[in-house]
């Protein structure tokens, strides 16, 4: 398994603490990866590169302002959340999940890292009163799905999404009425990985 040395090659300019932090990443996410499956065993091997790596894909689209709020929707195993929390220390970061047991490890995650901007609660998107400045999320569903679940998160006009996706998407963007942008991760990530993998930025 390539370890964070990946991370540090595409984000050069991370802090001591930064570097502390990806580099610990691995341990906690081995240790609650044996008590709740959050990624499978053949692909844990890839954990940088498919799941941290992927996850700050986001960041070489938006650069985050000191202060931002971000709330990950279907956080899962905690990414993007947990990664972007880590680079963006000034913003706040909140994930929310259906499932109880996926939670508790993210949290867990959180608290052995000792990340004060990053939270994770047990709530349906739908269920979810609070409003933030940014909704990020990897492939919760189709993307017209996903706005239709989630369009209530952002203050209308002022908000954003940054949607992780992979694959052929022209079909899914046929009916989205909002504008957007495509922004193919193979420019940044020089990875095989990468190739077929997207940011779509929303302006919600």
């Amino acid at each position: 398994m390539e370890g964070a040395e990946l991370i540090f090659r595409h984000f050069p300019g991370l802090s001591d603490a930064q570097r502390a932090l990806f580099g610990a990443l691995g341990a906690q996410y081995a240790l609650w990866n044996e008590r709740v499956n959050l990624i499978s065993r053949k692909d844990f091997e890839h954990l940088y590169e498919r799941h941290v790596l992927h996850s700050l894909g986001i960041a070489k689209v938006e650069q985050f302002l000191a202060g931002a709020r971000i709330v990950d929707v279907g956080t899962g195993g905690g990414f993007p959340l947990v990664p972007l929390a880590i680079l963006f220390p000034q913003c706040t970061f909140h994930g929310i999940d259906s499932i109880g047991k996926k939670v508790v490890a993210v949290r867990g995650v959180v608290e052995a890292l000792g990340l004060a901007n990053c939270t994770a609660e047990q709530v349906r998107s739908e269920d979810h009163p609070l409003k933030y400045d940014f909704i990020v999320s990897r492939a919760v569903t189709t993307l017209p799905e996903f706005l239709r679940m989630t369009k209530h998160l952002v203050p209308k006009g002022k908000g954003k999404l940054l949607y992780l996706k992979g694959g052929e998407l022209a079909d899914e963007l046929r009916t989205v009425r909002q504008r957007f942008r495509v922004h193919a991760l193979a420019q940044f990530f020089p990875e095989e990985f990468f190739v077929t993998k997207k940011v779509v930025e929303v302006e919600l």
